[in-house]
């Protein structure tokens, strides 16, 4: 297949190497990965906050960024700017009385696709130390993002293939459902109320005696990281492509 990566704000300003390792879990498929060029912000942090007139260019350059080119799907390390792809800029073109823009949207958002949405749904991946080669000797534990739970409805996708990593043992995170505090803007507007939850977030990671938690969104494992670091924890964060990408013979380091 021809995939246009959506490398989305936060992955390539903070973690670029999770927008690489998206690309070698592909390849290593035998995909072709090409990278529109005039994508940026997907517009999410603007509309979850209600600036639906302020977000329209933004998700104007999206739509034109991903409709001019020749791909057969998108997909994009993230749950959350996928849940924004598929269902916020849609809402937001009827909102602002703009049917044309409106179907261009959906027809983007049909072919975008969340990292284990692809694996899984689209080319059959169940098997990650078999079918991709991942290996991983940690422990770890799983936080499933919000968007990705509740929006796109990924269920276990993400846990599941991560349990098939090579040399890896999964803990299972008490109260794992819980949002981190996070939330986008969230945690600046109401910074009490997303500390508190914070707090039991990296709490209940520490109990598990992981020694990495792992998650599909970058935005949310930056939350919790701050949170264990300033605590002095021990437990690391990083994104499930990285463990994914991850072999025997190139293992990804905490």
């Amino acid at each position: 297949m021809r995939i246009a990566l959506f490398a989305t704000c936060i992955v390539d300003a903070m973690y670029p190497e999770t927008a690489k390792s998206t690309v070698k879990i592909l390849e290593r498929l035998g995909h072709e990965v090409i990278f529109p060029k005039a994508q940026a912000c997907c517009g999410q942090m603007h509309m979850n906050s209600g600036y639906m007139p302020e977000a329209l260019p933004v998700v104007e350059n999206h739509i034109n960024a991903f409709d001019t080119e020749d791909y057969d799907v998108a997909v994009a390390p993230s749950g959350s700017c996928v849940a924004s792809v598929k269902h916020q800029h849609p809402y937001l073109a009827d909102r602002l009385g703009k049917p044309e823009l409106k179907e261009r949207a959906k027809a983007v958002g049909a072919r975008t696709y969340e990292l284990t949405q692809l694996l899984v749904d689209v080319l059959g991946i169940t098997n990650a130390a078999e079918q991709l080669g991942s290996y991983f000797p940690e422990t770890i534990t799983y936080h499933p993002s919000c968007h990705g739970m509740r929006s796109l409805g990924l269920g276990d996708r993400q846990l599941d293939l991560l349990k098939t990593v090579g040399g890896i043992t999964v803990n299972e995170l008490p109260e794992a459902d819980q949002c981190c505090g996070f939330g986008g803007t969230f945690s600046i507007k109401n910074a009490d109320v997303s500390s508190a939850m914070l707090e039991d977030k990296v709490k209940n990671i520490c109990s598990t005696g992981a020694s990495a938690c792992s998650g599909g969104d970058a935005s949310c494992l930056m939350h919790i990281g701050g949170g264990l670091s300033r605590t002095g924890a021990k437990p690391k964060t990083l994104h499930l492509a990285d463990i994914l990408a991850s072999t025997m013979e190139e293992t990804v380091s905490l």
